[in-house]
């Protein structure tokens, strides 16, 4: 952030208190609430927040470390998941899966003691995962593969693969049985009927390139696909149109949506999240840019506190990494 000196200081003060005279409403800004230190060597990629036990699932190459956020620190780790790129969670049975990239298989493990259960066999190189509610299953998007595998948690088996027709990324449910999946080396979106497995159609993404990250509003029936050229697209998820194409910041990797507050955050690699409101199911403005660390690109939301957590390595002052988290809201 820029150093400033007092008298800006002063007239941006004002200026934020007219505003907010003018428009009581305005929340207030999104910032850095916290910063937890976390160390270790290792990539990081995405998060995954766990609401009952308020905690922080964080894939770190060969492990997930596990952040108790109450305290502030690790509290333990899930072992051996070689290039883990993302975990689900099934609170109903009280277990986690991981997509394990460099293995090609999905690891099963309880919630409470982190202890390995079963591994599973998936596509080749598992990398975004999805907990699916409408059949309670965990689905792998195999990224070099090209398929989708579905894996039956209770009895650590896999129930079937879909093919697709591109390399998939994030993924995200209505809850009713259709699942969305980026096709990042195509730019469109895949829509999957869960109940005969397999690919309904496909939609294109214009004006967007490598979309990563996607979120959905499931009330107005919206997709919000987040790409690397720094757009963010918002589909109408029963037909497929494009409604708007919104700026987001460059290296996007996660989006996530709010509906309480009715918010769209991306993470985006440059060092930045971007918040962007959404004022009706067809309108949305850019609220913020949050100043993070380069290489901040996943991102995971807590939506009962509003907040959102994102993970990159910060410069200490004897001038090596640490690898922090941070914590932002309001």
């Amino acid at each position: 952030m820029r150093s400033m000196s007092s008298k800006a200081l002063l007239l941006l003060g004002l200026a934020v208190m007219a505003r907010g005279s003018a428009r009581p409403q305005e929340p207030a800004g999104f910032h850095v609430m916290r910063s937890i230190s976390l160390g270790g060597d290792g990539s990081w990629d995405y998060l995954r927040f766990d609401p009952k036990g308020n905690r922080l699932f964080v894939s770190r190459s060969t492990r997930v470390m596990v952040v108790d956020l109450a305290e502030g620190k690790l509290a333990g780790e899930v072992s051996d998941t070689n290039g883990v790129h993302g975990v689900a969670l099934d609170a109903d049975l009280g277990r986690g899966v991981t997509s394990n990239g460099k293995a090609n298989t999905a690891t099963i493990f309880d919630l409470d003691s982190l202890k390995v259960l079963a591994t599973v066999p998936t596509g080749a190189k598992p990398d975004g995962i999805l907990w699916e509610p409408f059949t309670k299953t965990v689905l792998t998007m195999n990224g070099a593969a090209d398929t989708v595998t579905i894996i039956d948690v209770a009895s650590e088996k896999v129930l079937a693969s879909i093919a697709l027709p591109g390399r998939p990324e994030s993924a995200v449910s209505d809850g009713n049985g259709k699942v969305f999946i980026n096709l990042e080396d195509k730019n469109q979106i895949a829509e999957i009927d869960m109940t005969t497995r397999s690919v309904q159609q496909t939609w294109s993404l214009a004006g967007c390139t490598e979309p990563t990250g996607l979120a959905i509003d499931t009330m107005h029936a919206r997709l919000f696909s987040a790409c690397h050229n720094g757009a963010l697209i918002v589909v109408d998820a029963l037909t497929g149109g494009n409604i708007l194409k919104v700026p987001i910041g460059l290296g996007v990797d996660a989006a996530a949506y709010d509906p309480d507050i009715h918010v769209v955050f991306t993470s985006n690699k440059e060092g930045s999240i971007s918040v962007i409101e959404q004022t009706g199911a067809d309108t949305y403005r850019n609220l913020q840019t949050v100043t993070t660390l380069p290489g901040a690109k996943t991102m995971a939301l807590d939506p009962e506190r509003h907040v959102v957590y994102t993970v990159a390595n910060r410069t200490d002052s004897s001038g090596k990494d640490d690898f922090v988290l941070l914590e932002i809201g309001r």
